[in-house]
């Protein structure tokens, strides 16, 4: 593996929780953005490494050539996302700043997205065993609204939901704009900056 192809890689760590029950839930956000990423760069079905789902793919565009990107749908639990982000980084001797990861964000309205450079878990459980295992809190994420939890229920049966039917279009626009906002990130020079004023625009 030559050094310069390790240099060009972004890894993209898609947060949700493994198995049938969970799937479409709020909290799988991450994995729906993953999904739609394999659809469009043809990625096939992965492999299992980094106790995870796994794909290391060579997207293109059309004015932009090609580029290098590892996906990965961690399957432990929500808060055990850490260590399998972890061991893909420590393979491929990467640095946090190479990473971004995606996940739900029950404190912003329903499909707003959210990009940052860093800064602290926000109460997210899988984002802050990453940032915990990776002892850093410079970490690239993007969040994407799934609406806020109404005063009468608890967080944890909220997130672990289903969209409402009147919700689903939105949220399904919403995963899309995320889609983009990583293939902005995988094809960029690695700074936020511009994709941030792009896709953190009020609904």
């Amino acid at each position: 593996m030559e050094n310069d192809d390790i240099q060009r890689r972004k890894f993209v760590v898609g947060l949700g929780n493994p198995g049938r029950k969970y799937a479409q839930t709020r909290h799988n956000i991450g994995f729906r953005v993953l999904e739609v990423l394999r659809q469009r760069w043809n990625s096939g079905e992965g492999k299992e490494a980094f106790e995870g789902l796994f794909w290391d793919v060579r997207p293109s565009r059309p004015a932009e050539g090609s580029a290098r990107a590892c996906l990965l749908a961690p399957m432990k639990y929500m808060n055990c996302s850490g260590r399998p982000t972890a061991a893909m980084l420590k393979f491929y001797k990467a640095a946090p700043g190479d990473l971004l990861v995606v996940s739900d964000d029950l404190a912003l309205p329903l499909g707003q997205l959210r990009i940052r450079p860093d800064g602290s878990a926000g109460g997210h459980n899988g984002l802050e065993d990453v940032l915990r295992v990776l002892n850093t809190d410079d970490v690239p994420r993007l969040r994407v609204g799934i609406g806020f939890c109404p005063g009468v229920m608890d967080p944890k049966d909220y997130v672990l939901g289903k969209f409402r039917p009147d919700e689903e279009q939105d949220i399904g626009v919403a995963i899309q704009f995320a889609a983009d906002a990583v293939e902005d990130w995988v094809f960029g020079t690695g700074d936020l900056t511009k994709i941030m004023e792009k896709y953190n625009r009020k609904l």
